[in-house]
């Protein structure tokens, strides 16, 4: 089995497959939640938006996947208190059926009132209340909704409040699904003598398939894969192909000599915000809305930052995805919409990040009204290139809140077409350091207690507990098993805390601990004296000469100002 795409929906069918004995290798092009996966608007949610669709299937489908992942997740993915506010009480109401009815909007946008909103939410509860864990909405009049949230519209009439959830590091829970899948491979291997049945790479990417079956049995097909890092290529050959690189499906289908025209995806932009001001206005709650020209937006705390987005635009697959100028006024006129005493400017912008949705070709359809759904396209073998002979399966859609979900019905296609029967449920199966996690906050505070040691105080071990869940125990063992210092450049890190990372999370890049191993650059806190320090550090455990480090360096650097307009100066020559 070989799976092509190492974002959330391509690690989780990994680790599902491997959970079944399955023998699977994975490969990425980039690195780990690179793409769409890491560019999203961290929520887990239900998509209450998604009922004016007709989407009732996804929608019960997302609010079952969001509880469930409150309890096997409970490390990364948080509940998380959303208030929409309201500046009428029958708005929209005419124009609400022919959006039903033709995914578009008619005329000019109209905001949604109290009354469809009232309706919708009513619709949400009994879809996503979980056996009446999570509470039913509540509704806000304009005197108790401006005490809530004084800093909104004084000319608000109402607010409506519900939970959802976010997740802080979707990159790291990308990770530690695969980890789990890596730990299942071994496991199988070694009651079966056969070495590790579940492998993973990233930085290898597919070049072509030749259609050629293994020589030894005859059966699949070979797939030319290079290492993006060293440029070496080789064959690999597989039964069964599955196609989970997003937005690129189309590309990677014609690489492997089949055209195809599934995908339709529309870009997504958000910024990151340094503003104590705003961050007090949101009260620790997503505020989330219709903006004026019919748009969904999100403002939400996150940590001491505060998120803004996100845009919904046609993109063209051609052009990097980037925060562009006019994204930006788009924000701030959003943010003044319903915060209007609060100026923002670009100094305050810390990180920005888009992304490409992996959504279905949707032709006229505008963005906004495109199914959130997911298909699984089949083609059987002869029909990819030259008589293939391994079945291609290919995601076309698919969101963050589903993967589970999504996994488990791409895991159980391709047991069929190997003639498997599934050995293990990942409903109820805690994901990596989510096992054991604390239950609340007296839990987490007795648990740092427990974990603090000679050199670690309270601060660096909720740290740890915050970045890795209950697997920082290993990671501790680690940092104490040999001398250690925190680097000087920030008391987040330690150089043996990075020979960790190096060891055991596959760093490519030294962008990819700024970015995915850590959530350094997404708050705003990378400097040239970080970037000097990491790569000094990494140089050791990845054999980076004094060239290779300069390189890593100036990579980082022009990632982190291509892709997310942060400016960083270093002492490198």
């Amino acid at each position: 089995m070989l799976v092509v795409g190492g974002g959330i929906n391509g690690v989780g069918t990994f680790r599902d497959l491997a959970l079944q004995g399955v023998d699977v290798a994975l490969v990425e092009r980039g690195d780990y939640c690179q793409g769409a996966s890491g560019a999203s608007s961290h929520m887990i949610h239900g998509g209450i938006r998604y009922l004016e669709n007709g989407e009732f299937r996804l929608v019960r489908e997302s609010v079952v996947e969001r509880n469930r992942l409150l309890r096997i997740a409970p490390h990364y993915v948080k509940p998380l208190q959303t208030t929409i506010p309201i500046f009428s009480t029958f708005s929209g109401i005419l124009a609400a059926p022919l959006r039903f009815l033709t995914h578009k909007q008619q005329g000019k946008p109209t905001e949604r009132g109290a009354f469809l909103i009232k309706v919708g939410l009513s619709l949400y509860d009994a879809f996503s209340r979980d056996g009446g864990s999570v509470p039913r909405h509540q509704f806000r009049g304009r005197k108790r909704a401006l005490a809530e949230l004084p800093r909104l519209r004084p000319d608000i009439k109402y607010t409506a409040t519900y939970f959802d959830a976010s997740v802080h590091n979707p990159e790291r829970l990308t990770l530690d699904v695969l980890q789990d899948g890596e730990k299942a491979g071994q496991a199988a291997g070694t009651a079966n003598t056969q070495g590790n049945t579940a492998r993973a790479s990233n930085y290898l990417s597919l070049k072509s398939l030749t259609g050629q079956p293994n020589r030894g049995t005859g059966k699949g097909s070979t797939v030319r894969l290079r290492d993006e890092l060293t440029g070496e290529e080789f064959d690999f050959t597989a039964d069964v192909i599955v196609n989970t690189t997003g937005a690129w499906v189309d590309l990677t289908n014609e690489a492997m000599g089949a055209a195809s025209t599934f995908m339709g995806g529309t870009k997504g932009s958000h910024i990151v915000l340094d503003h104590p001001a705003l961050l007090s206005a949101c009260n620790g709650r997503e505020i989330f809305f219709e903006h004026t020209d019919g748009r969904i937006v999100l403002i939400y705390p996150m940590g001491d930052r505060v998120l803004v987005g996100t845009t919904d635009v046609d993109a063209d697959m051609g052009q990097d995805a980037v925060c562009t100028d006019e994204e930006i006024d788009y924000f701030f006129e959003l943010i003044g919409h319903v915060f209007p005493d609060i100026p923002v400017s670009r100094e305050q912008i810390v990180y920005t990040f888009s992304g490409v949705r992996p959504l279905p070709r949707h032709d006229a359809t505008q963005p906004g009204f495109v199914s959130r759904d997911y298909r699984i396209e089949r083609r059987g073998p002869g029909s990819i290139g030259s008589g293939a002979g391994a079945v291609v399966l290919s995601l076309v859609g698919g969101k963050w809140t589903t993967f589970r979900a999504l996994a488990e019905h791409l895991t159980n296609d391709v047991l069929a077409e190997l003639g498997v029967q599934r050995k293990v449920s990942t409903a109820q199966l805690a994901i990596g350091g989510g096992a054991g996690f604390p239950a609340d906050e007296a839990g987490v505070q007795k648990w740092i207690k427990q974990h603090m040691a000679a050199g670690r105080d309270a601060d660096r071990t909720a740290g740890l507990l915050t970045r890795y869940g209950t697997r920082a125990e290993a990671v501790m063992a680690y940092l104490d098993a040999g001398p250690d210092h925190l680097l000087r450049s920030t008391r987040e890190l330690s150089a043996r805390e990075l020979e960790f990372m190096a060891a055991h999370e596959q760093i490519g890049h030294l962008a990819d601990v700024l970015i995915r191993r850590t959530s350094l650059a997404f708050r705003g806190l990378v400097t040239g004296e970080l970037l000097n320090e990491m790569a000094e550090v990494l140089a050791v455990p990845l054999g980076w000469d004094a060239a290779a480090r300069a390189a890593e360096i100036r990579h980082a650097q022009d990632v982190l100002q291509r892709f997310h307009r942060v400016e960083t100066h270093s002492l490198v020559a």
